[in-house]
């Protein structure tokens, strides 16, 4: 179990727990899982990636056109 301890425990944000349990019922390792809903903590760092990766997209043409 992840938890706010840390170390071998490991760390996820309690306001983002609920997405580290839904990506581990997806099937990713708890270690990928931690990372990825450890990223974008708060509303306005999940809106910059989203954007980002918009901008990816549509570099690399792929996506809504």
């Amino acid at each position: 179990m992840v938890s706010d301890r840390g170390g071998r425990a490991g760390f996820v944000y309690r306001s983002r727990f609920a997405v580290y349990r839904a990506l581990r019922r997806k099937g990713l390792t708890k270690t990928r899982a931690a990372e990825i809903s450890n990223a974008g903590r708060t509303h306005g760092q999940r809106s910059r990636m989203s954007r980002k990766a918009a901008r990816t997209r549509q570099v690399r043409g792929r996506g809504r056109r």
